[in-house]
């Protein structure tokens, strides 16, 4: 499983969910914390596996709902962060109106997964049955903990938040759109 995360909307099907849209996709890479200095340079929250691929990147989509391309004119590390320098954003000012908008890249240029890896995103909207094959509702979110994920299922009535262990989660299949549990007691409120 990787930290990327998609934004973008699922499309519900009867046993899953399918993205059929010609929109572009994107995959979140970062969070822009704060203008850092007076050149226009901002701080990062670097939200990847793999910090390096930001020195790759000669171009970011920047924003929420409707992201905007931008050049990048230069990228270091500091501590934690990515200090993220953008064409057009030359001080302080402007680097601080993109105070808390997402850094994105195509969901093309993603990482090659792993053989049982995916993106959180891809979860979004798969339906979730019982190993006896009782339907308890769709995947609405994925909460993510320092311990291990957790899934929020959007029941009829409730809520219901199931941690990503091999107990619980016994089978994600994708192409049907499917995930297995096996419940623990206390899981159903």
């Amino acid at each position: 499983m990787t930290n990327d995360n998609l934004n973008s909307k699922p499309v519900d099907r009867q046993r899953g969910s399918v993205n059929k849209s010609t929109e572009p996709r994107f995959l979140v890479i970062g969070r822009i914390l704060k203008p850092h200095g007076v050149q226009g340079e901002m701080r990062v929250d670097v939200i990847s596996e793999l910090p390096e691929r930001f020195t790759w990147l000669d171009e970011v989509y920047i924003g929420h709902a409707n992201p905007i391309l931008k050049k990048v004119e230069s990228i270091r590390f500091h501590k934690s962060w990515a200090l993220l320098k953008l064409a057009g954003c030359d001080d302080r000012n402007s680097a601080n109106l993109l105070r808390s908008q997402l850094v994105q890249i195509p969901e093309s240029e993603g990482l090659p997964l792993q053989d049982g890896e995916y993106y959180l995103y891809q979860l979004i909207g798969l339906k979730v049955y019982t190993e006896d094959q009782e339907y308890l509702g769709d995947i609405s979110e994925v909460l993510e903990t320092k311990a291990n994920n957790v899934f929020v299922v959007k029941a009829s009535d409730a809520e219901i938040l199931l941690p990503d262990i091999s107990e619980v989660i016994r089978d994600i299949d994708f192409e049907s759109g499917v995930v297995t549990v096996r419940l623990m007691p206390g899981l159903i409120p």
